[in-house]
């Protein structure tokens, strides 16, 4: 891996909100671009971000909804894209390209959850295409607008417990099960930031995974409310279970990775609860930590090739795709 999976200190802990991450940086003349930044801990992160005088570029499949959900928040730009449909990403990257802005921090936010089984695009995996392959073509696409010394933040999760990469099988031709599709992409997205950062590092621009821990968002709109309570994430009255953050507590580990100074010697980590995480030792997704198959290198390179020859993308290695 890119770094050391070890706690650094950070003075922040579980429950800091993504206001208090930020308190005292200023932003002012930055540019930040969010996925889902109308929703849940994505509008969360976007308020935090607005306020410390970020402007902010939030790419929606539902752009309507998303200017009404983000009324009121200053400094935020909407503009159409669908990460299921890599045309649309093309056209999103081609559009904000020719606007000239750069962009300073990009958070890989949107995601699904627990799909059914689904393909999209050329019949790929719902979960796959969407939460990696979407952000990984979106990330090469705007390379030429990334600054120097750029920060992107990779929204993984605990969930990366559940699967490694199905090297033989990531598209679940065979035996679906809506979990195991979902930790493999959240799986992606860890070793996504891992090689990402490995290629770049601190001279280019700095990747760092995060687990924003327990939530209820609409990100588990398709889960019936029966294994809401047969998962233990909810109370019999509909509370949110103990340990279980807000939206505000659960951006704040994406908003100190995207602009924590003391970040900047630790690319390529994996991390939550406002710090780097420490390798996990069991298997309890509530305490989280990151396992061996989310970090390692060879695997991250791996799925780098896998995922640049499926979106036919690879602007890291290769020439720009304009």
């Amino acid at each position: 891996m890119t770094t050391a999976q070890h706690r650094i200190g950070s003075g922040f802990h579980a429950f800091s909100t993504a206001r208090e991450v930020i308190r005292g940086v200023d932003l002012s003349g930055r540019t930040a671009l969010i996925t889902g930044g109308y929703s849940g801990l994505g509008r969360a992160a976007t308020a935090a971000l607005s306020a410390a005088g970020a402007r902010v570029v939030v790419p929606a499949r539902r752009p309507d909804a998303a200017r009404a959900a983000l009324a009121g928040i200053p400094h935020t730009v909407v503009h159409a894209l669908d990460l299921a449909d890599l045309d649309s990403v093309r056209r999103f990257g081609e559009r904000f390209l020719d606007t000239g802005v750069r962009l300073d921090i990009v958070i890989a936010n949107a995601g699904v959850m627990a799909y059914p089984a689904e393909r999209v695009g050329p019949g790929w995996e719902a979960h796959f295409a969407i939460n990696h392959l979407g952000h990984f073509a979106l990330v090469n696409r705007l390379r030429p607008a990334l600054t120097r010394g750029a920060r992107i933040v990779s929204v993984s999760s605990s969930g990366h417990f559940l699967s490694g990469i199905r090297w033989d099988d990531p598209h679940f031709r065979r035996g679906y099960d809506h979990w195991q599709a979902y930790g493999q992409s959240k799986t992606a997205n860890a070793l996504f930031a891992v090689h990402l950062d490995t290629m770049c590092g601190p001279g280019e621009l700095r990747a760092f995974a995060v687990h924003p821990g327990s939530i209820l968002t609409p990100l588990q709109r398709n889960i019936p409310r029966a294994e809401h309570l047969a998962q233990g994430w909810v109370t019999p009255a509909g509370r949110p279970a103990k340990g279980f953050k807000t939206p505000a507590q659960g951006a704040a580990t994406a908003v100190w990775a995207a602009t924590a100074a003391e970040l900047d010697g630790h690319g390529g980590a994996y991390c939550q609860d406002c710090d780097i995480a420490e390798p996990a030792t069991g298997d309890d997704m509530l305490i989280g930590g990151v396992k061996p198959w989310a970090v390692d290198r060879d695997d991250a390179a791996r799925l780098w090739s896998l995922s640049a020859e499926l979106t036919e993308l690879d602007s890291f290695t290769r020439a720009d795709p304009r």
